[in-house]
């Protein structure tokens, strides 16, 4: 197969779900499938470990990427006989002009379910592209169960058509010495205490409010000193959770650290005391099973995208209720044993998932999409 793939993602959407699944999956498939011909539409930089003697890298420009979209990418996959053209970022830039197999990946819908957590301007054109690009399509790639129940609540689509590929944990994500870890974080971030630990985004379906609130609450009832640090880049709804810190009786004892660099995530996971992401909706949620991959007790929200990751590898919680979080902090902080405990079943669930086997299922999607277009030719002849 002639297989194009639109990996300007891999630069434009980095440090975030859509860039570190593209990247990721990219990597992967590369390494398994030494037999297809793939051409990457790239734009920006750190292009040359996915040149293979089976890949060929075209560049693309941001400035004028509507362009690209509309006339260079459909002239290119034309011109060059390409069967598929996957696209990862929820199908956005998927032109008409497109004359072979298309493949989006779907994260989720959240635009539809949460519209209030939405920027303006995203929420727009994702209500008004979304029905376009799920009738274009030839396959849906989503992450989990829920967002495919999500996708065939809003639209009339054959299940049959829509394919669960889940995300995984990157190798990086491994338990390390913790001493090293919390030496390290101390000389790089001048970070020399004990902390619980949340990293991701600040639109408000992180949750991240309640945490704040549940750790000025359970602050005063810990022997240990212990100090919540949040990562993430600071923007979405950053500043009102700040107001929300510094209007706490504890707010010397949290700290935003802003955006932390990929390859220091594990040493943050890894020097944590425990992990609480208290999301109210995700499509996949990453962050649990990066923890867990580093051996980090967990505590998150019982939603099910969440339950299908983290099994009996975490606590979960009603992502709503401010006392049952306070509980479990308080049981796993002032119990060793239980975070030893649940240290282990986190190691043994986060087995279950790998970008190799996200790279394998997304392979065996591609298969069956040209199979079944040869059937369907064979049939007319």
């Amino acid at each position: 197969m002639k297989i194009a793939f639109d990996a300007r993602g891999i630069n434009w959407y980095r440090g975030t779900g859509i860039g570190t699944y593209t990247e990721n999956l990219l990597k992967n498939l590369l390494t398994l499938d030494k037999i297809n011909k793939y051409t990457l539409f790239w734009s920006g930089a750190d292009y040359e470990m996915f040149q293979k003697s089976n890949t060929n890298v075209k560049m693309a420009s941001k400035r004028y990427h509507r362009f690209f979209q509309e006339h260079y990418f459909p002239l290119d996959i034309k011109s060059n006989n390409v069967d598929i053209y996957h696209i990862p970022q929820n199908g956005i830039g998927l032109s008409e002009n497109i004359n072979c197999l298309k493949v989006v990946t779907i994260h989720d819908l959240i635009p539809y379910i949460m519209p209030e957590t939405v920027g303006r301007g995203y929420l727009i054109k994702f209500l008004k592209d979304m029905p376009r690009i799920i009738d274009m399509s030839d396959a849906i790639i989503t992450v989990s169960e829920c967002s495919k129940l999500d996708i065939l609540k809003f639209f009339p689509v054959d299940p049959n058509k829509i394919f669960v590929t889940p995300l995984a944990a990157d190798k990086i994500y491994t338990p390390l010495n913790k001493k090293y870890c919390k030496d390290y974080i101390n000389k790089k971030y001048g970070i020399n205490y004990n902390f619980i630990l949340y990293i991701g985004g600040f639109s408000s379906r992180k949750n991240v409010s309640l945490l704040i609130k549940a750790f000025e609450k359970i602050k005063p009832e810990l022997d240990e000193d212990i100090n919540l640090l949040i990562c993430g880049a600071k923007k979405d709804e950053i500043e009102n959770l700040e107001k929300i810190s510094k209007n706490s009786k504890v707010s010397s004892n949290i700290v935003f650290t802003d955006y932390i660099e990929n390859h220091d995530l594990p040493i943050f996971y890894n020097a944590a005391k425990i992990f609480v992401y208290p999301s109210l909706y995700e499509g996949f949620g990453l962050p649990p099973l990066e923890a867990m991959k580093c051996g980090t007790p967990v505590i998150t929200s019982n939603i099910p995208s969440i339950r299908e990751i983290v099994g009996s590898g975490a606590i979960m919680i009603n992502p709503s209720d401010i006392d049952e979080l306070c509980s479990n902090i308080y049981s796993l902080l002032t119990n060793n044993d239980k975070l030893k405990k649940l240290s282990e079943k986190a190691l043994i669930e986060a087995e279950n998932f790998s970008w190799l086997k996200t790279a394998e299922k997304t392979l065996k999607v591609y298969n069956t999409l040209f199979e079944n277009k040869l059937q369907t030719n064979t049939n007319l002849d």
